[in-house]
């Protein structure tokens, strides 16, 4: 049971300051006004020492699984029939996340006080989405929260699998890369140098690829901080541009017309956009409320801005099928599965079905990618050092021929 601070003035006209234990506020004051204390402050003892030191949960944000654990907790509490307050409070117990266990106990004590959930949840919009907050509200207005939860949990699963999926992918030629920029780095830093130096006492006339390779060597060996510099100041034009408005558009119509990777960043973008709009629709929101949250989770501007124009002719009475063929950003099959589930009534479980395809899709061409990927990063490193090896080990041979003459 929470503990309460309070400051008043008894019937004797006297101060007082205690702490008193009550379910909220309301039955605090309750028991102090029949004690015949008049209330000048009263604050929740916990929530007082949080603010004491930096509090944990605000502003912070927690691991996908432990919010998806949280989230199926919760739902087998109120599907046993036990009230929200309550199954709130037992979530709150059984969470081991220290950020995530506050924020649902600060969750509970507003819920206890009278604040929707949805409300409540709107407190930590680093931890529940936007999407995670309307579900809940529709929830709870249709009287189907447990279910609602349910479908939540395992749609933050599925998303947390395939962003996982996409990561790792990204993290074998990336590994690579570094990899081969500390060899190049050894060579061309440490190695050639010293060769240089055997080659100038030699007195010999090196062939016009050596000298290319030496001539690197030596600026990167002087100028090592303008490179640095370069790559950094590169890196930060090209983010400041990549996140203006011009910029983030440009920069997603380049990613979609790349090879292979913009087939893939379709399929990523398409899936969140089916998977997210059937969660909501089977949750309750209203189309054109559901619309306005997928344009956020998609990823790519331009599917964004072809949402978003579909939505506005969804609100003039098109179907959604007929504005999203007409954008051309989707797939003939994406638009041929939603005509059928408008038709027969069924249109979540057709996205639902189109998203657990288009997952499929992406795993199989990550898989697909990384394995091509793979051969190709060590052939491109072997041809790379092979040249700069074979450059330093030519002069060598014929220093060695020299010498035996």
């Amino acid at each position: 049971m929470p503990l309460y601070e309070y400051k008043g003035i008894n019937r004797a006209g006297k101060n007082v300051r205690a702490t008193i234990d009550a379910d909220s506020v309301r039955t605090a004051r309750s028991k102090l006004k029949k004690d015949g204390i008049f209330v000048v402050e009263l604050k929740d003892k916990a929530k007082a020492k949080a603010t004491g030191r930096k509090n944990v949960a605000t502003g912070k944000s927690v691991n996908v699984q432990d919010r998806a654990s949280m989230t199926r907790q919760l739902a087998s509490l109120l599907k046993a029939n036990i009230p929200l307050v309550d199954a709130l409070a037992a979530t709150a117990d059984q969470v081991e996340n220290p950020v995530l266990k506050e924020a649902v106990s600060d969750i509970k004590n507003m819920v206890n006080e009278g604040v929707s959930l949805d409300k409540a949840l709107q407190k930590y919009p680093k931890i529940f989405t936007n999407i995670f907050v309307t579900m809940c509200e529709a929830g709870a207005a249709s009287g189907t929260l447990d279910v609602i939860l349910i479908r939540l949990a395992e749609f933050t699963e599925a998303e947390n699998e395939l962003n996982a999926k996409v990561k790792s992918a990204m993290l074998y030629p990336i590994i690579m890369v570094l990899f081969v920029f500390a060899m190049l780095g050894v060579l061309f830093i440490y190695v050639i140098p010293k060769m240089q130096t055997i080659f100038e006492s030699a007195e010999m006339v090196l062939p016009w690829y050596t000298q290319v390779v030496i001539g690197l060597s030596g600026f990167l060996v002087n100028y090592w901080w303008l490179m640095i510099g370069m790559i950094v100041l590169s890196v930060f034009v090209f983010r400041n541009w990549k996140n203006s408005e011009s910029g983030s558009k440009s920069w997603d119509k380049i990613v979609l017309k790349m090879p292979v990777v913009g087939k893939l960043a379709r399929l990523i973008a398409v899936s969140r956009f089916t998977r997210t709009l059937a969660t909501l629709l089977a949750g309750g929101v209203p189309m054109l409320q559901a619309m306005d949250i997928v344009k956020n989770v998609v990823g790519n501007s331009v599917l964004a801005t072809a949402i978003v124009d579909a939505r506005n002719n969804i609100s003039e009475g098109e179907s959604v099928a007929v504005p999203l063929k007409r954008s051309g950003q989707f797939p003939p099959i994406v638009i041929h599965m939603i005509t059928i589930g408008e038709k027969t009534g069924e249109l979540e479980g057709m996205l639902t079905q189109v998203s657990d395809s288009y997952d499929f899709q992406v795993k199989t061409q990550i898989g697909g990618l990384t394995a091509l990927l793979e051969p190709v990063m060590i052939i491109m490193m072997g041809v790379v050092i092979g040249i700069i090896v074979f450059s330093i080990m030519i002069p060598m041979f014929d220093m060695a021929s020299l010498g035996n003459r």
